[in-house]
């Protein structure tokens, strides 16, 4: 789809909500992909398939009204592909998410040097409203993306990843030192086939 006018193309998953609405009264929105709009979403983040994707999504304004603090939680059942095999590889994703909406005006130009108080978490610079909407659809979508395994391999297949040590060279035990925790959803699937 290319760009008119220099425009970007719309989202995939795409759910405005108006700051003055939140303005008016703190919500809560429970909202779910469609079929068309996780084949979509899919082929942007590059997964063979998306099951389902459901986001609940809470706002409210803050700071007299200025700006939008958005908390949210996500589930989605994805298919991805095996680094190793190119095999399919189903996982779930189950995310938390914040984030802090204001007006164009009160978030600083890209590139200007901005002294941000360094005990601010990300979520606390705040992103900039357009047309004073926020869409709660693509921030669930992008939180998605941050969820998903970069690495996701078939089961019972060994992924020997590239990690570089301090000094630029291959580190040999980097996962020796740090186990990587279970896929709780991976060690479900073994029971069930030992069944």
């Amino acid at each position: 789809m290319s760009p008119v006018n220099g425009a970007l193309p719309a989202p995939e998953f795409s759910r405005i909500v108006t700051a003055d609405a939140v303005r008016r009264a703190d919500m809560t929105e429970t909202i779910e992909a469609t079929e068309a709009e996780r084949r979509a979403l899919a082929e942007r983040l590059e997964l063979e398939a998306i099951g389902s994707l459901t986001a609940t999504v809470k706002l409210r304004a803050v700071r007299g009204g200025q700006m939008i603090r958005v908390s949210g939680t996500l589930e989605a059942d994805v298919v991805q592909t095996c680094v190793v095999t190119l095999e399919p590889v189903p996982a779930h994703v189950s995310e938390s998410f914040e984030a802090l909406f204001a007006p164009p005006s009160m978030v600083e130009e890209p590139g200007l040097e901005i002294d941000f108080d360094p005990s601010l978490s990300d979520e606390d610079i705040p992103e900039p409203m357009e047309n004073n909407r926020i869409d709660i659809g693509e921030l669930a979508a992008q939180h998605l993306s941050l969820g998903l395994d970069p690495y996701p391999h078939a089961e019972g297949v060994e992924f020997e990843g590239y990690d570089e040590g301090d000094d630029g060279e291959p580190a040999e035990d980097a996962a020796a030192e740090e186990p990587e925790k279970p896929n709780p959803f991976a060690v479900l699937q073994q029971l069930k086939q030992r069944k």
